[in-house]
């Protein structure tokens, strides 16, 4: 599938409970975020592929919330497939986050159109 709206392709996968990644049929690469060409080569051959869900965070930080809303953590995680994303991880007390933890992909879909990808403890 080759769409001038990945990102529109991207979330339409995670509304199906699958987290996919663009990857150049040329280079091999992984692409995040959707987009129509690889960075750095230009080569537009991008095929979407099942990711693994594995990764490790990078960088994390916690966003403190007024009581009684709990607060939250946003992470940075390196993906097995070499790419790096923004999301959060769930499951654990926002500040027990490390960095070097491994973490694996879950999709929230309370709402199919706003799927989200966030990660828990591995």
């Amino acid at each position: 599938m080759h769409s001038l709206k990945p990102e529109l392709d991207y979330q339409r996968f995670l509304g199906e409970g699958r987290f996919m990644l663009q990857r150049s049929r040329q280079s091999g690469g992984y692409v995040f975020y959707p987009r129509v060409a690889e960075p750095v080569t230009g080569n537009t051959d991008l095929e979407w592929v099942e990711a693994s869900g594995r990764g490790t965070v990078y960088s994390t930080t916690v966003v403190r919330q007024r009581p009684p809303t709990p607060h939250y953590n946003v992470a940075l995680i390196d993906l097995e497939e070499g790419v790096r994303l923004m999301s959060r991880v769930e499951g654990i007390e926002a500040e027990a986050v490390r960095i070097g933890m491994a973490v694996k992909a879950r999709i929230l879909r309370d709402d199919p159109a706003a799927a989200v990808l966030v990660f828990e403890p591995a």
